[in-house]
C-alpha cells in the first residue's frame, strides 16, 4: 500500500494535458481545499480532511474514433509528474493532509463514494 486515507475527504485523480503549468497546479490544490462538497457543505479546509491524490492519465482518453482510446492529449510522464507533484505540495501548503499514489504504476484503487458525487474541475 503506498497511499490511503481512512476518513471522509477526496479521492483526486489528477490528469494533465500539455499545456498545463505550474501555476494551474496550484489553482487546482485551493479550489481542492476550499470546495464544499463534504457532509454539511464543508470543505476539506474546514475540518481537515485528507485528500488522497492520484496521477490519472486516462482522464484524457479519447473514445470518439474507433473502437480504442487515444491518449494523445495526455502530458508524458516527464511534464505531468512534476505539475501532479506540484498539485500535492500546494495542497501541503495550504495546511492539508495528503497521500498519494505512485506516479506511473499500475495502481488498484479502492473507494466508497459516498454521493454519489464525481466532480470535473478543470483550471
Amino acid at each position: 500500500m503506498v497511499g490511503s486515507i481512512d476518513e471522509p475527504g477526496l479521492v483526486v485523480l489528477v490528469g494533465v494535458t500539455h499545456d498545463d503549468t505550474p501555476q494551474q497546479a496550484e489553482k487546482l490544490a485551493a479550489k481542492l481545499w476550499g470546495l464544499r462538497v463534504l457532509d454539511g457543505e464543508k470543505s476539506c479546509s474546514d475540518v481537515g480532511a485528507p485528500l488522497l491524490v492520484i496521477s490519472q492519465f486516462t482522464l484524457y482518453g479519447d473514445t470518439r474514433k474507433g473502437r480504442r482510446p487515444t491518449w494523445i492529449a495526455a502530458a508524458p510522464g516527464a511534464v505531468a509528474e512534476p505539475l501532479v507533484d506540484a498539485v500535492v505540495t500546494a495542497l501541503r501548503a495550504l495546511g492539508a493532509r495528503v497521500e498519494t499514489g505512485e506516479f506511473g504504476a499500475d495502481m488498484k484503487v479502492s473507494l466508497i463514494n459516498d454521493g454519489p458525487v464525481t466532480l470535473v474541475l478543470e483550471t
